[in-house]
């Protein structure tokens, strides 16, 4: 994407005139205007509102693509992408999007326009082909374990850490084992199906369609599937939970039923977040805020070198309390 220099240059005439052009100066002949918005046009150029941001090629600005604050997990991201920005003078943009591709591809086409300098998708529900359509525009950043090359990405290894989840629960006898997932769809809750229904299928057990259960991500999602669980023909004897959130919930609602954790339901969950401490809920701890600070380093990286796109792995850690 060219900005006012090059245009400038490709059009012949100065950058104060191209600067009147985008401004809608009167003070420059028809002749010129007409060579210069031709050349904008050519060149496939959109406009950026603001036109020292222009002439310096960049914003200082970076989009952040989350589908909610409202949830620890991504609080803890942003808090981490945050605290890093601010040390490198870098601002935020945030577009809290519901998981509605509309409002992710708003996301995108403001850096198409220059208007940001690039972008860390947390979580997404476009494909991976309409991301590549942007890919020219400027650095993208993904918060997931991408089975990609083209852009960097942050992430957890999420195969392995369902895995040590799954493992720990057959530690303990469980074998009929449900899991609670956010959008069955996502890529990473993707990873975690194909890890569950293998874990499955070496032990011999049936997987059950009722015992994935998708749509978790608040608290009161959790009390939701424990009304699914009370009306299940084959019942589970244990949960593996996409997050403490839902994990809580579930807890709550099970002991106001009469029900005892973990003699008659087990639990375990993703993130360590201070409520799965409060409620003695065994977690697998999810480095977020790391995650975040190494996202923005990744941002940085790739703008640095258009074809920088390694794949950043954290550690995590199983954290044994009392709800297995």
């Amino acid at each position: 994407m060219a900005n006012i220099r090059e245009i400038a240059r490709l059009a012949g005439v100065s950058v104060s005139t191209v600067s009147r052009v985008l401004n809608n100066h009167p003070y420059v002949s028809g002749e010129k205007r007409e060579i210069v918005l031709k050349t904008i046009q050519e060149l496939d150029y959109s406009r950026n509102i603001n036109a020292v941001h222009l002439s310096r090629g960049k914003t200082n600005m970076v989009g952040i693509v989350l589908p909610t604050i409202n949830h620890p997990y991504f609080s803890n991201l942003l808090d981490g992408i945050a605290e890093e920005a601010m040390q490198r003078n870098i601002q935020l943009v945030l577009f809290q999007t519901g998981y509605k591709q509309e409002k992710e591809l708003e996301a995108l086409e403001q850096l198409r326009g220059h208007l940001i300098d690039g972008l860390i998708f947390c979580s997404r529900a476009l494909s991976f082909n309409n991301l590549m359509i942007y890919k020219g525009f400027g650095p993208i950043v993904l918060c997931e374990d991408a089975d990609q090359k083209e852009f960097p990405s942050v992430s957890i290894k999420h195969v392995e850490a369902f895995n040590l989840g799954l493992d720990f629960l057959i530690s303990k006898g469980h074998e009929r084992i449900a899991i609670c997932l956010g959008r069955l769809e996502g890529t990473n809750s993707r990873k975690r199906q194909e890890a569950y229904t293998n874990k499955l299928e070496m032990l011999r057990q049936e997987v059950h369609s009722d015992w994935i259960i998708g749509d978790c991500l608040m608290f009161e999602d959790g009390k939701r599937v424990i009304h699914h669980f009370e009306n299940m023909p084959n019942k589970p004897s244990a949960f593996l939970v996409g997050n403490d959130q839902v994990a809580a919930g579930m807890i709550t609602e099970a002991i106001n039923r009469g029900f005892s954790i973990p003699d008659d339901l087990a639990i375990c969950s993703f993130d360590n977040h201070p409520v799965s401490e409060m409620m003695g809920i065994s977690t697998i701890d999810i480095p977020a805020k790391q995650l975040g600070t190494s996202a923005i380093q990744a941002f940085l990286k790739r703008t640095a070198d258009p074809g920088y796109a390694e794949k950043i792995v954290l550690p995590f850690e199983l954290i044994v309390r009392k709800s297995v």
